[in-house]
């Protein structure tokens, strides 16, 4: 898959309620400013459908990623192998598709892993045309197992200027065994941008680690500090995508222009990564 430097995290729509409308000029701006790659999930409320209704019509245009794992109103254990199976259906209706390009593991563990049964199903799914590709999506220990197992073809994972425990622990591995990396959470959700912490508290974690880091170029001008710390992490090897949410149709425009400044310079990716192995925490592992 020959997919944009930048990806759509369909996450925000589901969880802030963004009305219909609103998502369907979102997607369809996004589609025409030349992005190519929607990544969603079963468990983001409402998010299959609304892509399902507004871009269904346009899917040769992007590539469809989704993720299974959490019952979500199924009657059913999560990772259950029947439960991935309706779900996996489910999404492909709820997407009004007959395929998804990516199917991936919602974080799950390195138990479940070593079971086999949710691989399975995920395997099934790919020889039954449901899906062309199949992916690991998480972080850590997990991460890895997952990885050396060799059965995935993408890893989906956090790697940002707050969130480095991959560009060490498992970006090497994903690149050695020929896995598409897909970053997320790529700007660490910009928890700087106001100044003060957050108070969604998904995004708090990285407000406490960068009060700890305290890198230079997050006190200057915000597009710039945003545009820094998205080409650091499309530059760590083997990140093919970085996916980015958002609720504003507009945004997409901006989104590109914080690459226009082209590649982040070696000696500024080094200081970064000087910083955080020198601050960095050893309980700051990657965010789900």
């Amino acid at each position: 898959m020959a997919v944009t430097v930048l990806g759509f995290g369909a996450a925000e729509i589901g969880y802030e309620n963004v009305p219909f409308d609103q998502v369907e000029r979102l997607l369809h701006a996004a589609l025409d400013a030349g992005l190519n790659l929607i990544d969603t999930a079963e468990c983001y409320p409402g998010s299959e459908e609304m892509i399902g209704r507004a871009v269904s019509g346009r899917r040769k245009d992007y590539f469809l990623f989704t993720k299974c794992g959490h019952a979500s109103g199924l009657d059913l254990p999560d990772w259950d192998p029947r439960m991935l199976e309706m779900q996996i259906d489910r999404s492909l209706q709820r997407l009004r598709v007959d395929h998804v390009d990516l199917v991936q593991l919602h974080s799950c563990s390195q138990a479940v892993l070593e079971r086999g049964d949710a691989i399975g199903v995920l395997q099934k799914a790919r020889e039954a045309g449901k899906t062309r590709f199949i992916g690991y999506s998480g972080d850590g220990q997990n991460a890895v197992y997952a990885i050396e197992s060799g059965v995935f073809d993408t890893l989906q994972t956090s790697v940002s200027i707050a969130d480095g425990e991959a560009i060490d622990l498992t970006l090497p591995l994903a690149v050695r065994q020929g896995m598409g990396v897909i970053a997320k959470r790529p700007i660490a959700n910009a928890a700087w941008k106001t100044g003060s912490k957050p108070g969604n508290p998904y995004h708090q974690e990285y407000w406490r680690r960068l009060e700890v880091l305290q890198y230079d170029f997050l006190d200057g001008d915000l597009s710039q500090s945003i545009s820094k710390a998205l080409r650091f992490t499309l530059a760590q090897p083997g990140v093919a995508t970085a996916i980015v949410g958002t609720t504003q149709p507009g945004r997409w425009a901006s989104n590109a222009r914080l690459l226009e400044a082209g590649p982040l310079g070696t000696a500024e990716i080094q200081a970064i990564r000087e910083r955080w192995r020198a601050k960095a925490a050893p309980d700051w592992v990657g965010q789900t």
